[in-house]
């Protein structure tokens, strides 16, 4: 196994590993702190150098430990972090940024994210995120559970076109998005971020995942995150507390499912016949 990882390239040009580090309920219990700093660093040194926290993250508690476990690596990575809908305003998400910034003792975010839809003032948004970008505390910025409805608004606002990705729920198991979504997103240059891709590890049991595991001598999550993987323009965050399990995810990123293992999948887990609203946790 080596540092090089597949990645995907930004509206800007910038690249991308297609396989990073979520961070959601890391960093809320002291007992398992030092395991997941470790993890943590380990994910890094793999090659998984694109970290995804949010403020929502025990109540900024996530941005605290990527702090104490990154401090010294922040060159190396591309950080995200995500803005609650009600601090969803121009001046509210310049504090907001300001805040996450302290936890996370940075002088700016690679990506900063509208977490989700909530009664925001979407202009005021794009305005805030524009002011930040200018200040340079942000380097680009997206959003986060948009449908494809949603992302045509934001387009219509001025610098809406800015948007760089769009993190949404999307797994084996929950393909909705491949509908209108990701073509969506692939037309103008925007690639998709799979939260939960491994979906949350409730992926049903005896599938054809299993018989495809067996075959391959690898887990069954690992058979799924890689099929994430292997979608076009797309890059997935599936968190790991462990050094161990940060392992098995970075070798989830060397698996290339052949063409009859891909159909098998869809034999299993259909593909969307028409549209589904977005999904979300």
């Amino acid at each position: 196994m080596n540092r090089s990882i597949a990645t995907v390239t930004l509206p800007t040009g910038e690249p991308i590993p297609k396989l990073g580090q979520g961070t959601w309920e890391m960093g809320e219990r002291p007992n398992a702190r030092r395991e997941e700093i470790a993890a943590l660093r380990a994910g890094v040194e793999l090659g998984m150098t694109l970290i995804d926290t949010a403020e929502m993250y025990g109540d900024g508690e996530s941005e605290k430990l990527i702090a104490e476990a990154l401090a010294d690596l922040r060159d190396d990575v591309f950080l995200v972090s995500k803005v609650y809908p009600h601090n969803g305003s121009e001046r509210g998400v310049q504090a907001a940024c300001e805040r996450s910034l302290k936890r996370l003792k940075t002088d700016r975010l690679d990506l900063y994210l509208l977490h989700w839809r909530g009664g925001e003032d979407l202009e005021g948004v794009v305005a805030g995120f524009g002011k930040l970008r200018r200040d340079g505390k942000i380097r680009h910025w997206g959003v986060s559970n948009f449908d494809t409805n949603d992302l045509e608004e934001l387009f219509d606002l001025d610098g809406g076109n800015a948007c760089a990705t769009n993190q949404i729920l999307y797994n084996v198991a929950r393909r909705g998005p491949e509908f209108d979504l990701l073509p969506w997103l692939r037309k103008r240059g925007m690639p998709g971020m799979a939260y939960s891709p491994v979906d949350h590890a409730r992926l049903p049991k005896d599938s054809v995942l299993d018989e495809i595991a067996a075959g391959r001598g690898m887990s069954v999550v690992q058979i799924a995150l890689a099929w994430v993987l292997q979608q076009p323009e797309v890059f997935a965050i599936p968190k790991a507390s462990s050094v161990a399990h940060m392992k098995a995810n970075r070798a989830a990123a060397d698996i290339a499912l052949s063409a009859d293992e891909l159909a098998k999948i869809d034999s299993q887990f259909k593909p969307p016949k028409g549209k589904r609203s977005l999904e979300m946790l």
